[in-house]
């Protein structure tokens, strides 16, 4: 029976020693890779993480400034244009895709007033970002640098646009929320896909 214990944990210890051993390998190898002249830069509040999905629209950014209070405001106002030029490409494909597979008569007519109508939406959405990242550091030359990461929820994003485009007069004859949900999802797949 011990010795039975024994070569488990001696194939275990093994096994351990194999993967570590692999981790370094690849480290070695993707040091190696890296051109001489080349440092690699890790940069907080960025990567997998903080990439948009499904769920949320999501953009980081970097401020800097000799004032520390400027460089969050340059960051955030960085963040924010990045998360707008998401928001906007999405629901662009999401309006063409919804009006074109709508039969009516108007279509100039009917994406001129969703397009309209979705800015005002983005706009004040906005206000409503949440950080999900936020690192401040001090450069050698006494700067700061401001990381930072910002999401809005797709779902709340949805709701807002429904609650505003049904409300209008001309779009409530053809507008059918399901529907253009429905194309809205389709649209923040791709996402996970860039």
């Amino acid at each position: 029976m011990k010795i039975k214990k024994v070569g488990v944990m001696a194939i275990t210890a093994l096994a351990l020693m194999a993967s570590v051993s692999a981790c370094k390998n690849k480290e070695k190898i993707a040091e190696r890779e890296r051109p001489a002249d080349e440092v690699l830069v890790n940069v907080y509040c960025s990567g997998e993480d903080y990439f948009s999905n499904s769920k949320f629209f999501r953009a980081n950014s970097v401020g800097e400034s000799m004032d520390q209070s400027t460089s969050k405001k340059k960051a955030m106002s960085n963040a924010k244009a990045d998360l707008a030029s998401a928001i906007q490409t999405t629901i662009k494909g999401t309006i063409d895709n919804y009006v074109n597979s709508t039969e009516v008569n108007n279509v100039e007519q009917l994406e001129e007033r969703f397009e309209g109508l979705t800015r005002e939406v983005i706009n004040q959405e906005l206000v409503g970002t949440k950080t999900i990242c936020e690192k401040v550091t001090k450069t050698s030359s006494g700067n700061y640098k401001t990381y930072i990461a910002i999401e809005l929820s797709g779902d709340e994003m949805v709701s807002k646009m429904n609650e505003r485009l049904s409300k209008d007069e001309i779009l409530k004859v053809d507008y059918d929320y399901e529907k253009f949900k429905k194309t809205f999802e389709e649209e923040m797949k791709k996402l996970e896909n860039r």
